[in-house]
């Protein structure tokens, strides 16, 4: 009988080549990179253009967030966005990435009350967005509702650690998991995995605690603040390209300055309307 090889995190070896790139990405790839010891790459997204670029990219997940609650309708925090706010942009999103795993992230109030509550909202995500999966926050009190959706036939990404839609219960922006408190992200994280989750992300947490829970989960994890040692890492776009302006959080890494770009390239078209030099006979029929 051949030896069985252990899982990446449970002492096996890195791969010194990564497998060939797949069509479309399913849960279980992101699985099976983990056990292969290969991260991979999510970000937000909102609409078809940014979609369809981050797909190009080879980006592997694309998360229509609560987020779009501030960086597509204006609000200071997730709370208020709604479920038929955000299922418009999740279709566009969806129906724009061709290889890319779409995830819906759920709103506050649209899971929270019961998991029969949570599963018909998921439910929408998936009928109506078009979602491949859909992502709800919490740790152990949230293994119901993902027991609900993952027996009927919904993928489930957790959230643990800081959660935005909790933030007025944990007192702000806070990092969750120093000290004794480690312990309960570690029992959170084990929690979702057992209710079925395929997946976790991980916010805000010290690096050496999201090593452990990676080192000890069978699914993937996902760090935003969270450390290197994590499976994938996650950002919102806006962040990590530079369209949001004003101070980023620590984990924040800008990769460019789109809001420079599009500032200059506003200008020079208010200046050539205003002058007179657009449209020219080139743009005229």
């Amino acid at each position: 009988m051949a030896e069985e090889t252990a899982p990446y995190g449970a002492g096996a070896a890195k791969p010194t080549e990564p497998a060939k790139p797949v069509a479309k990405v399913r849960t279980a790839h992101l699985r099976e990179m983990k056990e292969r010891g290969e991260r991979f790459s999510m970000l937000t997204a909102y609409d078809m253009y940014a979609a369809a670029t981050f797909d190009e990219a080879g980006i592997d997940v694309l998360l229509v967030g609560d987020s779009a609650s501030n960086n597509v309708y204006g609000h200071a925090t997730s709370l208020p966005v709604t479920v038929d706010e955000l299922l418009p942009l999740t279709r566009a999103v969806a129906g724009a990435a061709s290889r890319a795993l779409v995830v819906g992230d759920l709103p506050f109030g649209s899971y929270q009350a019961s998991p029969e509550q949570g599963y018909l909202t998921a439910a929408r995500f998936m009928k109506e967005g078009l979602a491949h999966a859909v992502k709800l926050e919490g740790g152990a009190e949230m293994a119901p509702q993902i027991e609900r959706m993952t027996s009927g036939g919904i993928p489930v990404m957790a959230h643990i650690g800081f959660t935005p839609q909790a933030e007025h219960a944990l007192g702000g922006y806070r990092v969750q998991g120093r000290g004794e408190t480690a312990d309960r992200i570690l029992a959170d994280a084990h929690a979702v995995q057992e209710a079925g989750a395929f997946a976790v992300v991980m916010e805000m947490v010290p690096g050496d605690v999201a090593a452990r829970v990676t080192e000890e989960l069978a699914i993937p994890t996902i760090g935003i603040g969270a450390g290197v040692e994590c499976d994938g890492q996650v950002l919102v776009w806006q962040d990590a390209f530079g369209l949001r302006t004003g101070r980023m959080p620590r984990f924040v890494k800008q990769y460019a300055d789109l809001h420079g770009v599009l500032l200059e390239a506003a200008r020079a078209y208010d200046a050539d309307v205003k002058g007179g030099t657009f449209p020219g006979a080139d743009h005229t029929f």
